[in-house]
């Protein structure tokens, strides 16, 4: 299997595309820790990712804005599974509304997950990547951040915040044998998409009819992406951002 012997660490993993990512990594032989805020998520996730592939796993909780508590679960995965060689940064969150009745505090929460969380997860594995000379990141980010999104702006912006810091964290670490890369999912069956139905079913009406394949993605069809971008098979490529949204955006 392509990933046999590696170790990953996957954030926001307790369900939807984060578990579908775990699942995918796992298929392919890697280890697998994962990560979530939830604490009972990511141990049912865990256990049922092993009992399917027979794969070693770890959960743990962790607020990925908390850089104490990332430290902590880092550590506690190298530990039960070994150096981290894949890390996919994942966890994100999201309040679907307006702009101008969105609040401090929710631009602060999304802020704080979505951008922060995934500098400060990606510096608590990469010193050691530096020093095996080898690793690889993937960044979950979103079209949101590629071509903007009606209710969610913030979001948007954290998302192409994610975006450029994978491209030049890219450069950086390219002579140390690191690669970056960011995968923008479109819009998929998981519980942020039921919030854009929640907020107006006309406008989910609408971006669904708006995709060329006229559905939205299955969480598994995103992590077969990232699981690509785990393996040998895409070790030339780095500071790339590939899109996945049946073609609702073509950048």
């Amino acid at each position: 299997m392509e990933l046999e012997g590696r170790v990953a660490l996957v954030t926001g993993a307790g369900r939807g595309i984060g578990a579908a990512i775990a699942d995918a990594l796992a298929a392919r032989g890697a280890a697998v820790g994962v990560c979530d805020l939830d604490a009972e998520s990511a141990a049912k996730t865990a256990a049922a990712v092993a009992e399917r592939h027979g794969a070693r796993t770890a959960g743990v909780a962790a607020d990925v804005s908390d850089g104490t508590a990332v430290r902590a679960a880092v550590a506690e995965v190298a530990d039960r599974l070994g150096p981290i060689d894949v890390l996919v940064n994942n966890a994100a969150v999201d309040v679907v509304k307006r702009f101008v009745d969105s609040t401090e505090e929710e631009w602060d929460r999304i802020i704080s997950v979505n951008l922060r969380g995934t500098v400060t997860v990606t510096r608590a594995v990469l010193d050691a990547m530096i020093e095996r000379g080898a690793g690889k990141i993937i960044n979950i980010a979103s079209d949101a951040g590629r071509v903007g999104s009606s209710g969610e702006v913030v979001y948007s912006a954290t998302k192409g915040g994610v975006i450029a810091f994978g491209k030049a964290l890219a450069r950086e670490v390219a002579r140390n044998g690191v690669t970056v890369n960011t995968v923008c999912p479109g819009p998929t069956d998981t519980a942020l998409l039921g919030q854009v139905a929640e907020y107006s079913q006309k406008m989910y009406d609408a971006t669904i009819r708006s995709i060329p394949l006229r559905r939205a993605a299955e969480p598994a069809e995103i992590a077969g992406v990232v699981a690509f971008l785990a393996t040998a098979d895409a070790a030339y490529m780095t500071g790339q951002t590939l899109s996945v949204s049946g073609g609702l955006t073509m950048v």
